[in-house]
């Protein structure tokens, strides 16, 4: 039993509202919710959901500060002919 005039009114039957029209009802101290977003309406629930990022972080991290992937390995093979043939250059003088 709930001690009196300590506890919010509950409404047992709160309206949530998204873009004006009423969703779904639910138990609140609210009686009415105003939501942007909800699961009928979020892409992940829709199935719209569209994948910006075609690289991951990761692979974009390890790239851009040289830890190893392709495109430091090919970075690294084109400077060692470059420091090769500075050094033969070096030993014919």
């Amino acid at each position: 039993m709930p001690k009196a005039d300590i506890h919010p009114t509950w409404y047992p039957d709160a309206k949530v509202i998204c873009n004006g029209e009423v969703v779904m009802t639910t138990g609140s101290t609210q009686p009415e919710i105003h939501v942007d977003v909800w699961s009928g309406n979020h892409p992940f629930y829709t199935g719209t959901q569209k994948i910006l990022d075609t690289e991951g972080r990761v692979d974009r991290f390890m790239r851009k500060y040289g830890m190893g992937g392709s495109d430091s390995a090919s970075s690294a093979k084109k400077a060692a002919p470059a420091e090769a043939s500075s050094e033969e250059t070096a030993a014919k003088a």
